[in-house]
């Protein structure tokens, strides 16, 4: 950029047609973003005072986290922060950045928690669902704990519950390894790896590129851990205890089938808000 930038506003603008320029999609929410938490500056006093010169610092910090950004390194890694049901979650590259699809998962499940229930986040990830599950359920009512087989996704689960002031537990584990043959549940939620393995290598660059394989890789069908939560779960859920999935659009008939073939009634699908199947959930009676 070879002249001199003096406002808000054109700092603004440059970095939106950076961005525009690289081919990132959203380029003038994710320029906006960046210079809100660069800078502090809300829209109100953006509005208020569009020609607000910046300090050379901010400037350059800016214009460095717009480069970072170009190279498709997702906003949340620079911001370290998701917005997921009306809290914040800190991110890190070895979790899954909390989707907007996953609070139909979690919605659903508030639905159906009672006082006194316990639950099982399995592939916790940040903790996003089992935390908002806890934080807007009130942890009076119910308790929980999260599994993961990354140690280093449940450092930053516990640096959210922290976060939230929420009392959680954390197992790590190959899923059910390490929960102890007694533990029971009322309700087991999970959005486990669903990607089918080919696919990987045709996701957005932000998703293949910076996204943990380890929480994308579903198998060779994308079916790998559905197959095993199904299986394995039995043993931990209460009767009348009920296993909530996150799933891909395309899953919801083959899931269903799943828990159905492993004795779960009431199996049912959810869609989220662009009209794809997102959920599938079911009752254990221990029969």
């Amino acid at each position: 950029m070879n002249r001199k930038i003096l406002s808000i506003q054109e700092v603004y603008r440059e970095g939106k047609e950076r961005l525009e320029r690289a081919g990132i999609a959203d380029a003038g929410i994710d320029a906006w973003y960046l210079l809100e938490y660069v800078t502090g500056i809300d829209r109100a006093s953006y509005y208020g005072n569009p020609g607000r010169e910046l300090s050379g610092e901010e400037k350059k910090q800016y214009f460095f986290y717009i480069g970072e950004r170009q190279k498709r390194i997702p906003l949340q890694h620079l911001t370290k922060e998701q917005a997921f049901m009306g809290l914040t979650f800190s991110v890190s590259r070895h979790v899954l950045i909390p989707r907007q699809d996953t609070e139909l998962l979690v919605e659903t499940a508030l639905k159906q928690l009672k006082p006194d229930m316990r639950i099982l986040d399995m592939c916790t990830g940040s903790g996003c669902i089992l935390l908002s599950l806890l934080k807007l359920c009130g942890q009076e009512k119910i308790t929980g704990i999260g599994a993961d087989i990354s140690c280093e996704a449940l450092h930053t689960a516990k640096e959210n519950a922290s976060r939230l002031q929420v009392t959680a537990g954390f197992v790590q584990g190959d899923l059910f390894e390490n929960i102890a043959s007694e533990d029971m549940f009322d309700m087991i939620v999970s959005n486990p790896p669903y990607i089918p393995s080919q696919a990987i290598g045709g996701l957005q660059d932000e998703v293949r590129l910076y996204d943990p394989h380890i929480a994308l890789d579903g198998g060779e069908d994308g079916l790998l851990f559905y197959r095993r939560i199904v299986k394995e779960s039995i043993p931990h859920l209460k009767k009348g205890g009920r296993l909530l999935f996150e799933i891909g659009c395309e899953q919801a008939e083959t899931v269903s089938n799943l828990m159905e073939s492993a004795g779960f009634k009431d199996v049912g699908v959810k869609k989220d808000l662009a009209g794809l199947d997102r959920v599938v959930m079911g009752m254990y009676n221990g029969e």
